[in-house]
C-alpha cells in the first residue's frame, strides 16, 4: 500500500486527490491536509463581489465529497516537512496542526503534493486588504465583504452622490490580473444595472508595463480577422466603457480613502477612492523542512519567497537569456524525488514579463499567473505520474510546462442566460516560445479574442460543470480540466 499526501484543497491539489482516487486502488491511502473546509470555485467570486452570486454557489464542504470517494481529510495546516524522515520516525511525514483543536499530528507519506497555494501577503504594502482599507475577491469570504462594501455605495450613488471606483493591484509584484481585470468589468455592468453608472469614476491601477500584460509579457492575438497587440485590444475596451487606468504602478500605502503610489519613472502619486479592489501579492505559506538530523533544510526545498523548487532552470539569467525550457515540466523536486508541487505552491524559473525597476530601485513587474485551468492540468499531469510510480512504471513522467499549455481567461459579466456579455482571450502558449513561434512567440491558431455573449455562456457553462466535476457527481473524469 502507499500513501499519497495532498497538501491543500484548491483547484490543483483537488484535481490531484480526486484523479489520484480513480488511478488508484482503495488499497492504496490518499490524505488531503487541508486549513479549510470548504472547496472554493475561485473564478466565480467575481460574481459574489457584484452580488450575482451568493456564496454558497461557490462554496460547498470537502468532508462528504471526500468520505465518498474513501480520501482521508484532515482540517489541519502543514507546517513542516521531513522527507527523509527524522531520528524516531524513519518514513518521511509532514508535520500539520489542527485548524480548532491544534492537535499536531506526523502524517507519514510515500508521495508529497505540494498544492498549498499561496499566503495572500497583504502585509507587503501597508493598509492593504479587507481588514484594513481596501477590499478583496481572493476568497469567498473578502468577495461577501467586497459587495457588502461596493452595494452601500450604490446605495449613497441612487442619493446622488458622485464616488470614485478603483480596482487593480495593491503591489508593484502582484499577480492575478485577469482576476483584477474581470471584476472590473463586473462592477462596471452592475453599476449599469443599477442605473448609477454615470455617479462613478472608474479606474484600474496595474503594475503592468502597458494594458493586456497580465503578467504574460503581452501578447499578440486574432481579433476580428485582424492581428491586434493585447495593448490595443484591452485600452479599446476601457475606452468603450470610460474606464480610466494608471499603469506601471505600485502602491505603497492604502489609507482609508487615498492609495499612495510610486510608477515606474520613479514619481510618487495619490489616488483616492470610496471603494477599492485590490488583489494582494502571493507568497508561499511558510512551511519548514528539515534532515533526519532535524537540521533545517528549508532553503533546499524551497526558494526565499516559499515557492517549492521542482524541475524547472533556477540559475539566474538575464531577460534576453530566459528560454522555455527553463520552465518546470514533471514538477517534480529534484532531490527528493517523492515531492511534487503543482499550482501556485511551485517556483517558477523567473517572470514571464520583462522585469523593470524604477529609478528608486523598486521593481514593478507582475509576477507569472499560474492560477485556474494551469493549476489544474498540473494536478492531472501529477495524479497521472504519481500513479505511475505507484504502479513501478517510473518513466517517462507526465508533463505540465506552462510553456506547453494554453489558458483561456472570459471576463463575463452578468448571470442571466442573455443579460451578460464577456470578454475571452484564448493564448497558446502561457509562456512566449519564440524558438517555437517565432514572429509572435505564440501559435496565433490558437491565440485570440472575442467579445459577446457566446463568450459569458461558456464562463456560465464552465462554473456549472467545474462545480459538478468538483463533487465528483456521476461521470465527473470526462469533464477536462
Amino acid at each position: 500500500m502507499s500513501k499519497i499526501v495532498v497538501l491543500g484543497a484548491g483547484i490543483s491539489g483537488h484535481t490531484a486527490s480526486c484523479l489520484l482516487r480513480k488511478y488508484l486502488g482503495k488499497d492504496h491511502q490518499i490524505t488531503v491536509i487541508s486549513p479549510t473546509k470548504k472547496y472554493n470555485w475561485i473564478p466565480s467570486n467575481v460574481w459574489v463581489g457584484v452580488g450575482d452570486m451568493k456564496p454558497e454557489q461557490v462554496l460547498f464542504d470537502l468532508e462528504p465529497i471526500y468520505n465518498k470517494a474513501d480520501i482521508n481529510y484532515i482540517n489541519a495546516r502543514a507546517t513542516k516537512i521531513y522527507p527523509e524522515g527524522s531520528r524516531d520516525i524513519s518514513s518521511p511525514f509532514v508535520v500539520a496542526e489542527g485548524v480548532t483543536s491544534k492537535e499536531v499530528k506526523n502524517i507519514e507519506y510515500d508521495y508529497l503534493i505540494n498544492a498549498t497555494g499561496p499566503k495572500l501577503n497583504f502585509d507587503a504594502t501597508e493598509g492593504l486588504g479587507p481588514s484594513k482599507n481596501s477590499q478583496s475577491i481572493c476568497s469567498a469570504s473578502h468577495a461577501v465583504q467586497a459587495w457588502e462594501n461596493l452595494s452601500s455605495l450604490i446605495a449613497e450613488m441612487k442619493a446622488g452622490k458622485n464616488k470614485t471606483i478603483v480596482v487593480g493591484m495593491g503591489h508593484g509584484m502582484a499577480t492575478c490580473q485577469g482576476a483584477a481585470f474581470e471584476y472590473l468589468f463586473n462592477v462596471e455592468s452592475k453599476l449599469r444595472r443599477e442605473g448609477v453608472r454615470d455617479r462613478a469614476k472608474i479606474v484600474y491601477m496595474t503594475n503592468e508595463y502597458e494594458l493586456g500584460d497580465f503578467g504574460m509579457g503581452s501578447l499578440h492575438l486574432k481579433y476580428g480577422g485582424y492581428i491586434a497587440h493585447s495593448k490595443t485590444f484591452t485600452e479599446s475596451l476601457f475606452a468603450e466603457r470610460e474606464i480610466f487606468w494608471i499603469k506601471r504602478a505600485h502602491p505603497i500605502k492604502i489609507d482609508k480613502n487615498k492609495i499612495k503610489y510610486e510608477t515606474l519613472d520613479g514619481t510618487f502619486n495619490e489616488q483616492e477612492f470610496d471603494f477599492a479592489m485590490l488583489i494582494p501579492p502571493f507568497a508561499g505559506v511558510g512551511l519548514k523542512a528539515f534532515n533526519k538530523n532535524e537540521e533545517d533544510i528549508t532553503s533546499s526545498l524551497f526558494l526565499p519567497n516559499g515557492f517549492m523548487k521542482v524541475d524547472g532552470n533556477y540559475n539566474p539569467k538575464s531577460y534576453s537569456e530566459w528560454d522555455a525550457e527553463d520552465w518546470p515540466k514533471t514538477l517534480q523536486n529534484p532531490i527528493y524525488k517523492n515531492i511534487f508541487a503543482i499550482g501556485i505552491a511551485f517556483a517558477p524559473p523567473h517572470p514571464i514579463s520583462k522585469p523593470m525597476q524604477s529609478p528608486n530601485k523598486t521593481t514593478i513587474s507582475p509576477a507569472p499567473p499560474r492560477t485556474g485551468m494551469p493549476s489544474a492540468m498540473m494536478g492531472k499531469a501529477v495524479a497521472q505520474s504519481i500513479a505511475n510510480l505507484v504502479n513501478g512504471r517510473d518513466k517517462p513522467l507526465h508533463t505540465a510546462s506552462m510553456a506547453k499549455l494554453g489558458a483561456a481567461c472570459v471576463a463575463s459579466t452578468g448571470t442571466g442566460l442573455f443579460s451578460g456579455t464577456a470578454v475571452s482571450i484564448t493564448v497558446f502558449p502561457i509562456v512566449p516560445d519564440f524558438k517555437r513561434f517565432p514572429e509572435y512567440g505564440r501559435d496565433l491558431n490558437y491565440t485570440f479574442g472575442e467579445i459577446g455573449l457566446a463568450g459569458h455562456w461558456i464562463k456560465l457553462f464552465l462554473h456549472y460543470a467545474f462545480i459538478y466535476k468538483a463533487k465528483q457527481n456521476p461521470f465527473w473524469y470526462i469533464i477536462p480540466e
